[in-house]
């Protein structure tokens, strides 16, 4: 038998504990940065078959190494483990038991099949070469985002290549996705105050209606990208908060608008950031009023490498994994990801892998209603397998 039989025996064998994983990950979520019992709970899951684990980074995060003892590459794959502060909506038996907190990006999912993927290739390591590190991951959803800091502190160090992949919703289960270069969105998050004068809704003369400059720069903002990116480039600026409560008849000294930039080439960044202030300084001018702006660049735009995407596609075609019904380029993505952080040190390839439930509904990421098929479990196990053999035979 081939390791690569193998490997997908023990998989098959091992579908109900991933499962099971699965479930306690989803039923006991925490958010990014106070992930403390998940990184516990997996952690112990490794203890307990005598597998160390080794702590990176100013998070919760920590990896799992498979040394062969033989000469070889070395490469990464990594899962992320937080959770969104969101209200669970679904009624399901394992639903979250933490009040505002859910797993509605799938990460739970991601982390039950790679501890149970990390166990088996454990067991297996001296019939493989070089050495495979596993990376758990904590805060991919907020800035500054876990891999940053365990980057920082060295957990790429002696690395040659990065495998990562995520699951889709809006893909049917037994797909995989895939695209190379830039493949998902950079990002930038930033809030603007306007600060007037407040007064009587009688007497605007003697206000400075900081509503009214919000107001303007929030249209004027509309030209950022249809009037300073160009046309076949991707961008998009959007506004999610305007605090502009207050009296039907005061005149609002101050307000204090939140936005997010995403953008799909880095030489984009520059220039959208440097729009935005002007117009906030100029809107700040036309109304005789002060302004501060906080800009925070962070998320960089996801750039797969095309030489290993092109073997990752290869060995998941090539492989016939029954659970898997397609292969296919998927085009960019427009969230983002802090994966990308690993993408600017190593050769890197982030797939997705498809879990629509098919129950006729409309199931997004980030939703309260997020829901995905349990059988994506078992073909991102086996994809993220196959992958993993591949590249450290090449």
């Amino acid at each position: 038998m081939t390791i690569q039989n193998e490997l997908m025996q023990s998989l098959n064998d091992s579908a109900t504990e991933i499962i099971q994983i699965r479930r306690y990950l989803h039923q006991h979520p925490e958010t990014s940065f106070h992930e403390k019992n998940t990184s516990k709970y997996i952690k112990d899951f490794y203890h307990e078959l005598g597998i160390e684990t080794k702590d990176f980074g100013d998070g919760y995060g920590f990896v799992v190494d498979i040394d062969s003892g033989r000469p070889g590459k070395s490469i990464a794959l990594r899962a992320d483990f937080d959770a969104l502060a969101i209200q669970e909506e679904n009624d399901l038996p394992f639903k979250s038991e933490n009040s505002g907190v859910m797993h509605a990006c799938g990460h739970d999912g991601h982390t039950a099949y790679m501890m149970v993927l990390a166990k088996n290739l454990y067991q297996m390591k001296n019939e493989l070469h070089g050495k495979i590190r596993i990376i758990h991951q904590p805060a991919e959803e907020i800035t500054p985002g876990g891999a940053k800091s365990m980057i920082k502190d060295g957990v790429l160090d002696g690395i040659d290549e990065v495998i990562g992949a995520h699951v889709m919703t809006s893909m049917p289960t037994g797909s995989i996705g895939y695209h190379w270069g830039e493949t998902q969105t950079g990002r930038a998050d930033f809030s603007i105050k306007f600060i007037g004068k407040g007064g009587h809704a009688s007497m605007p003369h003697l206000s400075k209606d900081a509503i009214v400059a919000g107001s303007y720069f929030v249209t004027a903002l509309q030209t950022v990208v249809s009037r300073n990116i160009d046309p076949f480039d991707t961008a998009s600026v959007t506004i999610g908060s305007f605090d502009g409560v207050g009296s039907n008849n005061a005149i609002k000294a101050s307000v204090e608008l939140k936005g997010d930039v995403r953008i799909m080439k880095e030489s984009t960044r520059s220039t959208i950031h440097q729009r935005i202030e002007t117009i906030a300084n100029s809107v700040a001018t036309m109304f005789n009023m002060e302004v501060e702006i906080d800009y925070n660049n962070n998320y960089p735009v996801l750039v797969n490498d095309e030489k290993l995407t092109k073997q990752v596609v290869n060995s998941l075609k090539d492989a016939e994994t029954p659970e898997v019904k397609q292969v296919f380029d998927c085009g960019p993505q427009d969230p983002s990801e802090d994966f990308a952080y690993f993408a600017q040190k190593r050769p890197s390839c982030f797939f997705y892998v498809g879990c629509d439930p098919d129950d006729g509904k409309n199931h997004p990421h980030h939703s309260p209603e997020f829901l995905m098929d349990e059988k994506f479990l078992l073909v991102a196990a086996k994809s993220m397998g196959t992958v993993a053999l591949n590249c450290l035979n090449n």
